[in-house]
């Protein structure tokens, strides 16, 4: 089973910066992919930013040149770095791994971005 744990999250201001980190436990079988979810209130759970096994990443519109997603194979963690942070930014984000045994989630790190 793995276990994904989440960490960073908090309030910032506008324009401001946040860190989030994902740690990755137990047994991952063949990592396909690791990335980030958000999910804001009365909205449906969208894809954030993503990397595959061989490094690739991918973003949504609304991220590209703000966000930055990284890896530490060493220490199967993921991280998220989020820069010029605007109040639609705000939601639950959650860490995502997919292996060849399935999809597997963290429980959520909540970012607010308000004044």
């Amino acid at each position: 089973q793995v276990q994904l744990v989440e960490s960073g999250g908090g309030l910032v201001q506008p324009g401001g910066s946040l860190r989030l980190s994902c740690a990755a436990s137990g047994i991952i079988f063949s990592m396909k992919s690791m990335g980030w979810y958000r999910q804001a209130p009365g909205k449906e759970r969208e894809l954030v930013a993503s990397m595959i096994r061989d490094g690739r990443t991918n973003y949504a519109d609304s991220v590209k040149g703000r966000f930055t997603i990284s890896r530490d194979n060493a220490k199967n963690t993921v991280y998220l770095e989020m820069n010029s942070l605007k109040p639609e930014d705000t939601a639950a984000y959650y860490c995502n791994l997919v292996d060849y045994n399935g999809a597997y989630w963290g429980k959520g790190t909540l970012v607010t971005v308000s004044s």
